[in-house]
């Protein structure tokens, strides 16, 4: 359908056999590139008048010939760019792009028109000076792969992880960067299959890191880990670098106490709530008691603490969660801390128990 549905013509280049229409419905921009330029002004000239409403026979057509193969330019779907030379400024990105690099290209923020290409399927924006991200790069709903390495940024935005990248995003890389911590939020990224966090500055993972059940590859080298929280061993990996963190020396009979006696009804009420799985939500709770619930310890034997407890660290060989594990030293180990919550004396004291009679 013509008429009416001009939306408008790009003229400029013409003389060269180049031009461009663009629809309105569906919202397309139609390029000839290759055409001979006496019959492109002609094919313009009854384009104008088709939009305008007029008569068939009026129009000045010619026979139709149809295009060769070779001369169909097909939508560009990939585009590599690697210096900032090459970078556009003036141009559009095509609308069918599935695969964008723009490395080395000194942005110091995210290019809105990067941010309309939601065809985009991965994403490479590594070895710039990106310092935040925007809030609409979750937008971005078939999104795959994601590579932000070699940047500046300090954060990770939780409002990315509740985007459209919770069900897209299956390959996420933010090594070398500036991050000193990962919201919890993180852990929503439940199709996530690898996860790079490599030379960063971060002192712990998020607590339900175990949510992410489909995670095989996983490295976070060279960060300020002492020590690993107490939901990854739950997770199920493939491969695992945590090589060069200063993990902390596990000694389960220096226990850090924050156990109130008798419990607060605060305590009471939020151990009740997720033991006996009570549905809660912002409608219902205050959002930061909904935040507090969030993060619940689990105590060994199976109930839930919230600030009251018993916390230490205990040494877990880490091929238990992975089948290929990079050696977490240069003296050859594999083990790492991990956090334990107890809810109870008693529950440490039978967990002490079981510890000092193995280790005699």
């Amino acid at each position: 359908q013509v008429q009416q549905n001009v939306e408008r013509l790009f003229t400029r280049f013409v003389e060269q056999g180049k031009a461009t229409v663009r629809l309105r419905e569906p919202a397309v921009d139609l390029r000839l590139s290759k055409a001979n330029a006496s019959d492109l002004k002609t094919f313009l000239a009854a384009l104008r008048l088709a939009h305008q409403g007029s008569d068939a026979g009026a129009l000045p057509l010619s026979t139709l010939v149809p295009a060769k193969n070779s001369e169909v330019e097909k939508p560009k779907t990939k585009m590599i760019i690697t210096s900032r030379r090459d970078y556009p400024l003036t141009k559009s990105f095509p609308h069918s792009l599935e695969h964008l690099q723009a490395s080395y290209c000194k942005l110091a923020r995210v290019d809105t028109r990067v941010l309309s290409l939601r065809k985009l399927r991965k994403l490479d924006l590594s070895h710039n000076h990106l310092k935040q991200l925007p809030e609409t790069l979750g937008d971005l709903a078939c999104l795959q792969e994601l590579d932000l390495h070699d940047n500046h940024l300090e954060s990770f935005g939780g409002a990315l992880c509740r985007s459209g990248l919770r069900r897209s995003l299956q390959s996420l890389d933010l090594s070398q960067n500036r991050l000193r911590a990962l919201p919890l939020e993180l852990c929503e990224l439940r199709g996530l299959l690898s996860l790079k966090l490599d030379d960063n500055e971060l002192e712990r993972l998020p607590c339900r890191v175990g949510q992410l059940g489909r995670l095989r590859f996983l490295s976070a080298a060279r960060n300020r880990l002492p020590f690993l929280p107490c939901d990854f061993r739950r997770l199920c990996l493939d491969s695992l670098d945590l090589f060069g963190n200063p993990f902390e020396q596990p000694n389960p009979l220096a226990p850090n106490i924050q156990l109130k006696i008798p419990l607060t009804l605060s305590e009471c009420a939020a151990r009740a709530t997720i033991n006996h799985r009570i549905p809660y939500g912002c409608h219902l709770l205050p959002s930061h008691l909904c935040e507090d619930l969030a993060v619940a310890k689990t105590c060994q034997c199976g109930s839930a603490c919230l600030s009251s407890f018993i916390q230490i660290t205990v040494t877990m060989n880490l091929h238990h969660v992975a089948h290929t594990v990079v050696l977490v030293d240069n003296m050859g180990g594999t083990d790492a801390p991990v956090l334990c919550y107890f809810c109870s004396l008693r529950c440490y004291s039978q967990f002490l128990d079981r510890h000092l009679q193995s280790n005699r």
